[in-house]
C-alpha cells in the first residue's frame, strides 16, 4: 500500500485566496495547508510536505505564490520541491493568472473562464478568455512546464475575477477547478 499523500498545487497565496482554497477544501471533504498561504511564500518545501504528512486524509491543497518576483521565487522553488518529493502524488495544479510585470507564462490544458464555462484558452486575471489557446500569464508559473503532471487547470486571481469568485458565493470557479482535477484523476472524496 502506498503512503503517497495526494495533494493539488495552487499558484496563489494571497488572503483572497486563502479564503476561497480554506472553503473549497472543506466543501469538498480535503484539507487546506492554510499555513502555506503568503504572498510572497514563506514556507520551504520541505516544511511544506511535513504540513503535507500531517494531515488526516487526502486530497491536499497547497497555496504558492511568488508576488511578481521574476524568474524562480520562493512560492515556485517550494512548489517544484513539493512536486518532486517521493511522499507527494500531484494529482493536479491550479495555475492562477496575473497582470504580471514580467509576463512570465505556462501552458496550460483547459481553462475555466469566470462564468465557469472550460475552454481552450488561456484566462487573464479576470477570468476573461484571452487570445492564445493552452497559455496564461501569471507570477507563480514560471516553473510549471519543467514539471510532469497530469493536468494544469487555468483561471483567474482566485477568491476575485470581479467577485465571480468571492468565497461568499463559494468561490464556484476555485471549486470547479478542483472538482475537475479530481475528476480526471479519478480519486473520490468522501463526504
Amino acid at each position: 500500500m502506498s503512503n503517497r499523500r495526494r495533494v493539488i498545487l495552487i499558484t496563489d497565496g494571497d488572503e483572497y485566496a486563502k479564503r476561497a482554497v480554506a472553503l473549497v477544501a472543506n466543501e469538498i471533504g480535503g484539507r487546506c495547508i492554510s499555513s502555506s498561504q503568503g504572498n510572497p511564500s514563506t514556507l520551504t518545501g520541505e516544511k511544506i510536505v511535513q504540513l503535507i504528512k500531517k494531515t488526516p486524509h487526502d486530497p491536499v491543497l497547497v497555496m504558492f505564490d511568488d508576488s511578481g518576483i521574476v524568474g524562480e521565487g520562493a512560492g515556485e522553488n517550494a512548489l517544484k520541491f513539493v512536486a518532486g518529493h517521493e511522499d507527494i502524488d500531484v494529482l493536479g495544479i491550479i495555475a492562477v493568472a496575473a497582470k504580471s510585470r514580467h509576463e512570465e507564462w505556462t501552458r496550460v490544458d483547459v481553462s475555466i473562464d469566470r462564468d465557469g464555462n472550460l475552454t481552450p484558452y488561456g484566462v487573464d486575471k479576470y477570468g476573461i478568455p484571452e487570445l492564445e489557446i493552452g497559455r496564461i500569464n501569471g507570477d507563480t508559473v514560471y516553473c510549471l512546464d519543467e514539471l510532469e503532471v497530469p493536468i494544469i487547470v487555468g483561471i483567474g486571481d482566485i477568491g476575485k475575477m470581479a467577485r465571480h469568485d468571492s468565497y461568499k458565493k463559494g468561490s464556484p470557479i476555485t471549486k470547479k477547478a478542483v472538482e475537475l482535477i479530481l475528476e480526471r484523476s479519478g480519486f473520490h472524496v468522501k463526504k
